[in-house]
């Protein structure tokens, strides 16, 4: 076995092309679009890779690949969190420890060598796509969660991460009978009587202004969320860009204060997954026609992100933006999982478990920090 650096197109077209042959038996793997993967490694199209110093590897077995990884050093995280902690990710590998070890071993000391103090991941270079699956991997995952196998965290553990945070996702199902409890109809009366708060759903005439705004009222209420850094405004353009494709303005919500301020914001996404299946990552010649036809019937979704500005935290407007959600999605009894929640964010655990929604997944992040031998 060896290690090889990804240094020509050759290589980076293996190091894209290796989950399609790894997953090509397992039932519950989505296939995501080739053209979305090279996109992600593309810092033309990827303007996260603007603050990142990245280094992809393969483990190859003869000339067969076996495995990948990737290492890299988000500056902008870096300066936030104001700790050297180099990032590991895109991890995939045949069942074979000798294998895993070489790769984590070829991330930790490229960032050994770069000066960084410790190692977290899997961290992608898709935003907020976090973690390894640790429960819940009978279900098909669904749009920008991970799907792996369960013998990534024990070699995890082997080779010296420790668990740094627990991601939850819980579900609501509308199609066996979930609905919102009573208690909280009445309560978000009160909030929106109280407090003046409206709900709205994005302008998609201007998409961008309003993805603008969501992305400011985020970088303002989790600025104090562990792993969290600022979504640069490039990201927030890219991210209009890409959300333009899938969104249902409905379920992209904004809430206001009296003055029309926005306080508050609910995200989710439509669950493309549902059509990718049997693409095998391909648009054409046919996948183009499932998307356009099929985007309307979908009835899975993602809560991608939900957050409230300091001000008006502890007042409910999360419920309020909750309950905008599942108005606007009842129509169609959407299944919708709650993806993902910190595992220390007692306040929206709380929330969620009260409004009778059910755990359904946990993924987790790791981290090592490094000795001063890590690299002998």
């Amino acid at each position: 076995m060896d290690i090889t650096p990804v240094e020509s197109k050759r290589a980076l077209k293996e190091f894209i092309e290796f989950p399609y042959h790894l997953y090509h038996d397992d039932p519950l793997w989505v296939p995501p679009l080739r053209s979305e993967q090279r996109a992600q490694f593309d810092p033309k199209k990827n303007p996260m890779l603007a603050h990142c110093k990245t280094q992809l590897f393969l483990v190859k077995d003869g000339w067969r690949v076996i495995g990948r990884c990737s290492a890299f050093i988000d500056h902008l995280a870096v300066d936030y969190w104001g700790e050297p902690i180099g990032l590991f990710g895109s991890f995939e590998c045949i069942e074979n420890s000798e294998a895993a070890f070489l790769l984590l071993n070829a991330a930790r000391d490229w960032l050994v060598s770069r000066g960084m103090k410790a190692m977290r991941g899997p961290w992608s270079f898709a935003s907020q796509e976090w973690g390894l699956e640790v429960e819940g991997g009978e279900r098909q995952p669904v749009i920008l969660a991970p799907h792996n196998p369960t013998w990534y965290g024990e070699v995890f553990e082997q080779f010296g991460l420790a668990k740094a945070m627990d991601l939850l996702a819980y579900l609501a199902d509308m199609k066996t009978g979930y609905t919102m409890p009573e208690r909280y109809l009445t309560l978000t009366e009160r909030i929106q009587s109280r407090y003046k708060v409206t709900v709205r759903p994005v302008n998609m005439d201007d998409l961008e202004k309003d993805v603008m705004t969501i992305v400011d009222v985020s970088n303002r209420s989790i600025c104090d969320n562990w792993g969290y850094y600022p979504v640069t405004e490039e990201e927030a353009r890219a991210m209009a860009r890409d959300l333009k494709q899938i969104v249902n303005p409905d379920a992209l919500l904004i809430a206001e204060n009296s003055q029309g301020e926005p306080i508050g914001f609910g995200l989710s996404l439509p669950d493309v997954n549902m059509l990718l299946k049997g693409m095998n990552g391909r648009l054409f010649p046919f996948g183009w026609l499932k998307l356009l036809f099929g985007m309307k019937n979908i009835s899975q979704y993602r809560m991608w992100a939900l957050g409230v500005i300091p001000e008006y935290q502890g007042k409910a407007i999360d419920t309020l933006l909750y309950k905008a959600t599942h108005d606007a999605l009842k129509k169609v009894l959407v299944t919708m999982e709650i993806n993902y929640v910190l595992e220390n964010n007692d306040r929206m655990n709380n929330a969620l478990m009260k409004l009778g929604v059910k755990p359904i997944r946990r993924y987790r992040v790791y981290e090592m920090p490094f000795h001063s031998n890590s690299s002998e």
